[in-house]
């Protein structure tokens, strides 16, 4: 039910526009009933990514079975769960990639799916470099590498139109994750503190040379989408 339900909202996005769309559309090309809908799906939104629950779930379990012996590789591996799912059907991949480049409210709730995935990856990390000294930051930094390195590779194929191999871009991008974290940890280096713009701004700063660093400060209470756009506008993704 949960894959008719999205195959016909996807119908009907692709035909009439995702925010000309209700769900009462969406039941009554799938043949079903609002509670049916509702009995899978909490929002239109998360019909367009029926998926991450379950691969969230699999990734879970996956990092619960896995020893100690190599936490880096442990979570790049937990990544390609993810990569899996969206290969395994091309097709619909490039559809919702599309859809979410058009809908800001799409964009936002998916970087809310990246973060519970980020989340989950530097728990498993915490578990296993403890949560004082670096162990905490160490486990947050690399969760963000691995999921930032497997994101570049899986967006490369998207906007291919999931031609090729996706394995073989996120795959590079996962060694160089673990060729720089699966050095042993050595003394953290001083930094200088960066000085950032006063209490209640938003910015943003960006570093100049072939290594550029964006730093984003937004006021609290900055709707999502607003600091997705100025990040975007930094960055120059369209």
């Amino acid at each position: 039910m949960r894959e008719v339900l999205a195959q016909a909202a996807f119908q009907l996005f692709l035909e009439r526009g995702f925010e000309r769309t209700t769900v009462d559309d969406i039941v009554a090309r799938a043949g079903v009933g609002r509670r049916s809908f509702f009995r899978y799906f909490p929002s239109k939104e998360d019909v367009v990514f029926p998926d991450h629950e379950r691969c969230l779930a699999e990734m879970t379990e996956f990092l619960a079975a896995v020893d100690d012996s190599d936490p880096v590789g442990a979570v790049c591996d937990a990544a390609r769960i993810v990569l899996r799912m969206y290969a395994a059907d091309p097709e619909f991949s490039v559809q919702r990639y599309r859809l979410t480049r058009e809908v800001p409210g799409l964009r936002t709730y998916e970087l809310s799916v990246v973060r519970r995935y980020e989340q989950t990856l530097a728990g498993h990390l915490r578990g296993r470099f403890g949560a004082d000294g670096d162990g905490e930051l160490r486990a947050e930094v690399i969760a963000a590498s691995v999921v930032a390195a497997h994101n570049n590779g899986l967006r490369l194929w998207l906007r291919s139109g999931g031609a090729g191999d996706p394995e073989a871009a996120v795959d590079h991008a996962l060694d160089l994750v673990r060729g720089v974290w699966e050095r042993p940890a050595g003394p953290s280096p001083a930094l200088e503190k960066p000085a950032l713009p006063a209490a209640g701004a938003s910015g943003i700063t960006a570093g100049s040379g072939d290594s550029e660093v964006i730093v984003m400060v937004a006021s609290k209470g900055t709707p999502m989408w607003r600091v997705v756009q100025q990040i975007e506008a930094a960055v120059g993704e369209s």
